[in-house]
């Protein structure tokens, strides 16, 4: 049976560190970086609601575990991402709430926090699964995922209000543990071939 616990995560001028009121500030730009809050499909929090964006990722412990993700060349938080939905008897997590600044979008950014976070899943965690969600319109999000190896597993139909009060549909996806060698070893071609990933 996994857990989750809080932990700091590094890899290729990356480092995950577990989410606290004090990187408000740093999520706030983030968030500027772009007005991402302004993405329908998505879960960034506007500027004047991060401290209660941090609050709920807290109060959800421990079926979440929340991290700002930070450049370690600037010491600067550039988004955040979160274990969720964590079901320690089937060893099983979700990663997810993920959102990174406009600037830092399209960038070696999501592939090292994604290998940083499949790595403590299946190699520390010992979990068995790893999965991902997204709405069914946020099309750059699913093909992010797809390009880490995920399998896609469907479509949960009417499953959840989008911030607009709309009903999304969620795509579902998964790693199982017998699939992370190959998903480690894309992982790792795609982060030494460039810095562009």
């Amino acid at each position: 049976m996994i857990d989750v616990l809080p932990v700091t995560l590094q890899h290729n001028g990356v480092r995950l560190e577990p989410l606290a009121p004090g990187h408000a500030d740093g999520l706030r730009a983030a968030a500027c970086d772009g007005a991402l809050w302004q993405l329908r499909i998505t879960s960034v929090p506007e500027p004047e609601n991060v401290e209660a964006y941090i609050a709920t990722a807290l109060e959800m412990r421990p079926g979440r575990l929340a991290f700002a993700v930070i450049d370690t060349t600037t010491d600067t938080v550039i988004g955040s991402t979160s274990y969720h939905d964590i079901v320690p008897a089937l060893d099983r997590v979700e990663i997810g709430y993920t959102w990174y600044a406009q600037s830092r979008q399209r960038s070696h950014v999501n592939t090292t926090c994604k290998r940083l976070l499949l790595a403590h899943a299946f190699d520390t965690l010992g979990c068995a699964v790893v999965g991902f969600r997204t709405d069914n319109f946020n099309h750059a999000s699913q093909r992010a995922i797809e390009r880490l190896g995920a399998k896609r597993d469907g479509v949960l139909r009417h499953h959840g209000l989008r911030r607009d009060g709309t009903v999304r549909d969620t795509v579902v996806y998964s790693i199982v543990r017998g699939e992370w060698p190959e998903v480690r070893a894309q992982l790792d071609y795609l982060l030494t071939r460039d810095r562009s990933c």
